[in-house]
């Protein structure tokens, strides 16, 4: 009998013995992909390196990254639950031969056949077979089940989605696409944690910064000698405490010393108040901070502002905050991003201000007072970023619903609200950055991890693209 294509279906109906005949068949089909593997890992607790770290992996005698032995194994046991026999079917026993790898992009054809079947218990032996894409035999084995004597249709059970994000891979993806000529002369303010100065001194390592340390040079020596860093390449500013390091920086990239700033172990007042307090570090245009984010649910990286520093922007600010936040979206290589004004509902009404400043600001932008992208609003948070929601709300006519690159958050409390609730509750990793003075500042929470740190590092030297002349 032909192999039939095994088809997921709402309905699963099983095999009974009386139904199997010696010689039959059945097959499945299956694409490996990485995060097949990183699931596998998960759910079984094997993180074999062999599996999960690719320069350890190229080191072997298989050259790269494969999957579980019995990734494989659990593939026939799915076609055995599933299809065939199918629901009822009680496993008792598998013997498996692995004789080759199976590298991610391999595509493996599981195949069973029935070699043996006894009447009396109802038990039926199936050799079990898997090829991959070259016909090769990588699994070979036999499996023994109890097979079911009634017809058993059940609605196919519906599973969790699930959402594997590794934010480690994201950002490393992300960082191998920055290239640039030369280091950028970088202020590093007040770096007396192991996480800040471990930051300055890995975006050193990838070609980011030529990095200067400015703070209590005995106590970051010594903070260095602790963690066994070399500060090898670095440059010293002593300064006695954070405040003057923080008015030092300021002071180093008013005179163009500097390229970008990058906040240590101080507060983000402490440096904001500085800049602020420089005239030649002033462009004309207000502060804002934008977010970047990668979210375990959204396809794309999402920038965000401000949730750092206007409180209630009003509509000029709005403008120059949308400008800053497309600048920086160009840098990342969005040549025309898409800008989501977000408030409380699709509809405008003077009773929530936010929706006529988003009107407001999509005028502009139709006559070219705000360049470079393309606006919509106003728009709440689900219709920005999900297009079933959008369709709902009849905005699928909208460029941007749906698909935002960019979202202004109505003011700073609920930017920041929508910012905590994406990293403590959606799971997304952010970095983020202050734009709007001669030079940009990357901005870290003291109890931000490194990996935050060299993000918002990472982002800062994006922006340097953008900067005012």
């Amino acid at each position: 009998m032909n192999a039939p294509d095994l088809l997921r279906t709402e309905w699963m109906r099983n095999r009974t013995y009386d139904e199997l005949a010696l010689g039959q068949t059945a097959r499945l089909v299956r694409t490996l992909k990485h995060s097949d593997i990183q699931a596998f890992a998960l759910v079984s607790g094997d993180v074999n390196p062999a599996h999960l770290d690719a320069e350890y992996a190229e080191g072997t005698r298989f050259h790269g990254v494969i999957a579980h032995g019995m990734w494989g194994g659990a593939l026939i046991s799915s076609v055995l639950g599933n299809e065939f026999p199918g629901p009822g079917t009680i496993y008792m026993e598998q013997t498996l031969r692995f004789s080759r790898p199976v590298h991610v992009g391999d595509t493996l054809t599981i195949v069973l056949t029935v070699l043996e079947m006894f009447d009396d218990s109802g038990i039926v032996k199936l050799g079990c077979e898997a090829n991959n894409q070259k016909g090769q035999t990588v699994i070979s084995g036999l499996a023994t089940v109890l097979a079911p004597r009634t017809r058993i249709e059940r609605p196919r059970p519906a599973l969790p989605e699930m959402h594997l994000f590794d934010a480690e891979s994201r950002m490393n993806a992300w960082l191998s696409q920055i290239k640039l000529a030369t280091p950028l002369r970088c202020a590093v303010v007040h770096p007396c944690s192991e996480d800040a100065l471990r930051a300055a001194l890995m975006g050193a390592e990838r070609g980011l910064i030529e990095p200067w340390l400015i703070g209590p040079e005995a106590r970051i020596r010594a903070l260095a000698e602790q963690l066994d860093l070399s500060l090898q390449g670095c440059h010293f500013q002593a300064t006695a405490h954070s405040h003057a390091a923080a008015t030092q920086a300021c002071k180093m990239a008013a005179e163009g010393q500097l390229d970008m700033l990058v906040q240590g172990s101080l507060s983000s007042d402490e440096l904001l108040t500085a800049l602020q307090a420089n005239p030649a570090l002033h462009c004309g245009r207000r502060l804002a901070h934008v977010y970047r984010f990668d979210i375990p649910s959204y396809a794309k990286p999402l920038f965000m502002s401000d949730a750092g520093i206007n409180i209630r922007p009003d509509l000029d600010a709005k403008a120059d905050i949308v400008r800053l936040a497309v600048g920086l979206a160009h840098a990342n290589g969005l040549a025309c991003p898409k800008v989501a004004l977000l408030s409380a509902v699709e509809t405008i009404t003077e009773r929530i201000s936010s929706t006529l400043d988003a009107a407001a600001l999509c005028k502009m932008a139709q006559r070219s007072q705000i360049a470079g992208a393309i606006l919509d609003g106003p728009l709440a948070f689900d219709s920005a970023v999900n297009l079933d929601a959008a369709r709902l709300q009849g905005l699928s006519d909208s460029a941007v619903a749906g698909d935002a690159d960019i979202l202004l958050a109505p003011d700073l409390e609920s930017g920041s609200l929508l910012a905590k609730l994406l990293e403590y509750m959606a799971g997304a990793a952010s970095c983020g950055v202050v734009l709007g003075a001669r030079v940009p500042v990357a901005m870290s929470g003291r109890t931000d991890s490194m990996r935050t740190r060299l993000g918002s590092l990472a982002l800062a030297a994006m922006a340097t693209r953008v900067m005012p002349d």
